[in-house]
């Protein structure tokens, strides 16, 4: 079982909430998290159970950041809508430097969603079972 979370932007939520529809399959098995909006509206169109955090402009984003700095998220699917100012832009920011520091796939937009859901689903993730397996602290 994997950590996997949910970002949108608000235009980008009715996108989100087609796409997990689309892989809901995929996603069932999984320990799901989000902001508070989309994971509300994923919720609202699903049999999806999500830990739903704080809204991104509120600290949503820092809240999802804060599991990967310690390397527990395993995927991020974050639609950014690259054609709005967002006011929370410097936690997007450091969002995604925590994502290439911990190396966790993390996909904005759709086309590489769909691809890195691909890789979940034919279970190219096996690696990241291997990091919590592994982690600091576990006992062996």
């Amino acid at each position: 079982m994997l950590n996997i979370a949910f970002i949108a932007h608000d235009r980008k939520k009715e996108e989100i909430v087609n796409f997990v529809i689309a892989y809901e399959h995929v996603f069932v098995p999984h320990k799901l998290y989000s902001t508070g909006t989309t994971g509300t509206r994923i919720m609202e169109q699903t049999n999806l159970s999500i830990h739903r955090f704080m809204s991104g402009p509120l600290g949503g984003d820092q809240q999802i950041g804060a599991l990967v700095a310690q390397n527990e998220m395993d995927l991020i699917i974050f639609l950014r809508d690259p054609l709005m100012a967002q006011p929370h832009e410097p936690d997007i920011i450091a969002l995604l430097r925590l994502c290439d520091v911990q190396g966790i796939p993390v996909a904005t937009n759709v086309a590489s969603a769909e691809l890195l859901v691909k890789a979940l689903e034919r279970g190219d993730f096996a690696w990241r079972e291997l990091v919590h397996k592994y982690k600091p602290g576990t006992a062996e």
